[in-house]
């Protein structure tokens, strides 16, 4: 219900128009994840820059770039304004370690997703909490399972309504915004890599290769996702 009323309100709106709208259709119970890709700080930079009512949340898994950190530190800086930080349960990370080693992950895709699970999955769940739309940094040509899915969208996992404001943008749409508005991203973006999440996870894309190939880059045909954006 909330995605067919979504649909007709910010139908042909801009990103900003859209996220306004979500602002003040859903006081306090919006929320954007952002793990500091491109695509994220243009949506932060949209979200502060116009002081929009909208929580903006990051899962720190413990195994990120120093690269992500200094992009995060450098938001913090620059708008002056929170990030609320979630961080995966420490038990069960103990767990994982203590039984499997610190590079489970590599030995088969059940062990990755277990990992992604704890790091990620049941922490995203908690960032999610409480609230009724929650934004994301996707964009449709980003890989081939994201082309299936919408703008808007029923999340059955989490039941909130998923927007995606930057869906049907480029990568130099993009860039061309963060270049224009002084915002800053991660430098590895200059180095290859395209999506950026774990740094044991993720390598540079070669010439010719998708938008996901460098993440978990020694599987083959599992998909490539984590968990939080799986359709």
């Amino acid at each position: 219900m909330e995605k067919i009323r979504l649909e007709e309100i910010i139908k042909d709106k801009d990103a900003l128009s859209v996220l306004r709208v979500l602002s003040s259709e859903f006081p306090g119970q919006v929320v954007f994840t952002t793990s500091f890709g491109v695509e994220d700080q243009v949506i932060t930079d949209l979200i502060f820059s116009n002081s929009l009512d909208i929580k903006i949340a990051t899962l720190d898994t413990g195994r990120l770039f120093e690269q992500t950190y200094k992009v995060f530190n450098s938001v913090i800086e620059k708008y002056k304004k929170k990030i609320e930080v979630y961080f995966p349960q420490t038990e069960a990370v103990q767990n994982l370690v203590s039984d499997k080693g610190p590079f489970s992950f590599y030995e088969s895709v059940e062990n990755r997703k277990e990992c992604c699970n704890i790091r990620k999955v049941e922490p995203l769940h908690r960032a999610l909490s409480g609230q009724k739309i929650w934004i994301t940094g996707i964009r449709a040509e980003q890989s081939p399972n994201r082309t299936t899915m919408e703008m808007i969208e029923e999340d059955h996992s989490s039941g909130l309504t998923k927007v995606h404001p930057l869906f049907d943008w480029t990568l130099a749409q993009v860039m061309e915004y963060l270049d224009k508005n002084n915002v800053p991203y991660n430098s590895l973006h200059h180095k290859g890599f395209v999506s950026i999440g774990c740094e044991p996870c993720t390598r540079a894309v070669k010439p010719g290769e998708d938008f996901r190939a460098g993440r978990w880059w020694w599987e083959n045909n599992s998909g490539k996702e984590c968990g939080l954006h799986s359709k």
